[in-house]
Formats: C-alpha cells, structure tokens, sequence
C-alpha cells in the first residue's frame, strides 16, 4: 500500500515536470506568424540545417484568400528556397496584358516579360502549403496567441522572452515578426500604424467547370476612379479584383452583396465579360478590404530591428497591391533574413551565437529598407495614377504604362535577391523529427 502510494505520488511529480517543461521552453529560432513570409523564412533557415519554431495564433494555416501574383523576383526567391519547381508546372505565365479605358475604348498592350518569364497567378493557398511542407513536423505550433513580448540579458547576449496566452513562455536566441499589417511585433519595435489609402479592393475567384476559354493574358479595365481586372489561373478558374475609392464603413461583408455590388455599381459599364466572371465566383473566395499600407520614411527611418528581433513581411513594409509586390517582397525578405542568420551558423560550426544577433539583423535591414521602401512608394503611386481621373490621364495613359511600368517598374520586379548557403556537413532535417 506504501510503495503504491508512492508510486502516485512520483508520478504526480512527473506530470508536474513535463507540464513546466511544456510551459517553459527555449528555442534557438522564433517566427510569429505562419503567413508568407513566416514560413518563407522558416523554409530559409531549414535550409541552412536551422531549425526554428513558427507561432500561429489561428488554429490551422491561414489560407483564406484567393490568389496573388507572383513577378520574376518572387520566382528567384522560390528557387533560393528550393519550392518554385512545384509551382511553375501549375501556373502559366503571362508575358502580355491589355488595358482598356471604358470611358474612350482605347486599348493599350503592356508586354511584361519575354521567353515565358511573365508573372504567373498562383492559389494563395498552394503557395503556403507549399512552404509547408518544406518543414520538419511539429515546426509550426497552432493556437499560439502571444500576450507580452520582453528582453532579457543572459551571458551577455540579449533573449526574447514571449509569454502566450496558454500559460507558455518562450525564449529565443532570435525573434522574427512576420505576423502581418497588425504586428504584436512590430508594435513592440514602436512602428507606426498602416494607414488607410482611401482605397479599397475586391478580389475572387470565378468557376468555369466547362472550361472559360480565355487567352492567357492579364486584362484589366479602368474607369474614374475604378480600376478591375481579370488573369486566367489555368483553364477553369480565373482570377479577378476590382479596387476603387471607398470608405471602410461602406464595405459590405456578405458576399452575395458584394457581387451584386460590383456588378450594378462598380463593373455595371464594364464588358460583360468581366460582369459574367464576377457572377461566375466561387462566393467563398469573395473578400472586400481596405487598402492599408505604412508611410515610406516610417519604414526608411522606423526601428526595424533591436538587438535580436526583427520583422518580415507586411509586418515590416505593408503596401497597395498596386505593384502585385506585398508576397513577392516578403519571399525576397525570407531568404536574405535566412542568408544573414546562415553565414552565422556556418561560421559558428551549426550554432545560433545570440551576441551576433543585433550586428547580423542590423544588416540585413540594411540591405531591405531601401528596397521596400521604394516599392511601398511606388505601388502607392501606381494604385493613384491607374485609379485617378482626367487629370491623371495623361500620367497614366503616357509617363505609366509607357514609360514607367516597362523600364522602371520592370526592373524592380525582376530583383534577384541573392542565394542561400548550403551546410551538407550539418545534414538535413528530417520531417519526422
């Protein structure tokens, strides 16, 4: 009867110790968010042989959200991280778009790249789940809210310390915001808050169960201060948005309002195939949102790092999707945050060195602010050229699709962020660890 008394009782204490070891735990690597850029980054750093722990606070992958475009930059970042392969043979690329004025009937060609190097649309979904399944099992943790963020000196290097709402605490050697517009993260560096632009987007995916029969070209059309289009995703589904002038108060939320919203207001002098394609969506695609995006200086001159946490992502540099270049620079971020974290594992024979932390993120925001501040600039300019009126029309019709968008803007979409290091010596990680 003692000794099963006893028993008990060690057992008691067992449990206790597994539940602190479950409460408190300390990982090399921490990503919040399990968004784009959060497993973009976690697929970089696994590359290098580094593993790390992404923190979601929904309870499965976000994939909520139709499609995104995806330009040649996006396309080397996916091949740094070794995942483009299983996409280019879903996605068609497109090298050509037409842009018709409604008002005037006049059609310009916008040719965007040779030799099938065209930005291809992609299922928002497959993208992520792509980059999941880069990752080692158990790499993302699910129903992860996090409560406080706080810094603590330990040997004379500087730790995170997150507290999640469940009661767990976590140190880490490094900490990664990529948990978007809204960042726990980046609100904890003191960035400022997105702004509305005064401008709002609807975006959906349209059904063709026969086949839709269209080319395999970017087609938009602009009226006023409203600007649509539509791009084939394969050969049954298209993909389509309208951005305008609005205010948040007026969005509706329901789908089935915001398709006949569209259609009678917005769309209601655009061709009737555009009109057919709008009632033709899958109506739990339908998403109507304000477009947010951070002032450019307060990314040039923000606080984008300290000591060893950092941001990626629309956490760092939220734009307009004028430019389709949110997901394409949060790809780019991934693997230079992985190249700067790697070079250090490397050096340092497969370990994360905290005191190398703050000089390592310091540069590679170096390396990110100018970029993305200047693609914050310009989609915003882009979204008020293209969306603008009579005045802008000139602006538009001659200096954008004539100028800027094939010599300018084209050269900001085929930046080749750079490669990753390859550490076959450390081995690679095994999914079932």
């Amino acid at each position: 009867m003692i000794k099963c008394v006893f028993a008990i009782e060690d057992e008691k204490k067992k449990k206790r110790e597994r539940e602190r070891e479950r409460m408190e735990m300390v990982e090399d690597v921490v990503i919040v968010g399990a968004g784009i850029a959060g497993l973009a980054t976690a697929v970089a750093l696994k590359r290098a042989g580094i593993r790390s722990l992404v923190l979601e606070k929904a309870e499965e992958l976000r994939t909520t959200g139709s499609a995104l475009t995806l330009f040649p930059n996006a396309w080397l970042a996916l091949d740094a991280l070794g995942v483009s392969h299983k996409l280019t043979s879903l996605y068609a690329s497109n090298t050509k778009g037409y842009v018709t004025n409604v008002d005037t009937g006049v059609i310009q060609e916008v040719v965007f790249a040779r030799n099938n190097n065209g930005p291809r649309v992609v299922h928002r979904k497959v993208l992520l789940m792509a980059l999941a399944d880069e990752l080692p099992h158990n790499s993302i943790r699910f129903s992860s809210k996090i409560t406080a963020i706080e810094t603590k000196t330990q040997e004379g290097s500087s730790i995170s310390v997150l507290h999640l709402d469940d009661g767990t605490t976590i140190k880490a050697k490094v900490l990664i915001g990529c948990d978007g517009v809204h960042s726990v993260v980046g609100r904890w560096l003191g960035l400022g808050e997105v702004v509305d632009s005064g401008r709002s987007a609807v975006r959906g995916l349209s059904l063709y169960p026969q086949g839709h029969g269209f080319n395999q070209e970017v087609n938009q059309f602009l009226t006023g201060g409203t600007r649509a289009g539509y791009v084939p995703i394969d050969d049954k589904q298209v993909y389509w948005f309208v951005a305008c002038r609005s205010k948040v108060e007026e969005l509706a939320t329901d789908p089935k309002e915001i398709q006949k919203e569209i259609t009678e207001k917005f769309a209601k002098n655009f061709p009737e195939r555009f009109k057919d394609i709008v009632e033709n969506s899958d109506l739990s695609t339908l998403s109507w949102a304000p477009l947010k995006f951070r002032y450019p200086w307060q990314v040039l001159f923000g606080n984008l790092c300290n000591e060893n946490i950092t941001v990626a992502g629309d956490a760092m540099h939220p734009m307009t999707p004028d430019l389709g270049q949110g997901g394409c620079s949060a790809l780019e971020d991934a693997v230079v945050l992985g190249r700067h974290i790697a070079t250090s594992f490397i050096q340092n024979g497969g370990l994360i060195v905290p005191k190398e932390m703050p000089k390592l993120l310091a540069k590679y925001v170096q390396e990110r602010k100018w970029r993305v501040t200047l693609l914050i600039a310009g989609s915003y300019m882009s979204g008020r050229v293209q969306q603008g009126g009579s005045v802008l029309k000139f602006l538009r019709d001659v200096l954008f699709y004539k100028f800027l968008l094939p010599r300018v803007f084209a050269k900001l979409m085929n930046y080749d962020c750079g490669k990753l290091p390859s550490v076959p010596e450390f081995g690679e990680l095994d999914k079932t660890k």
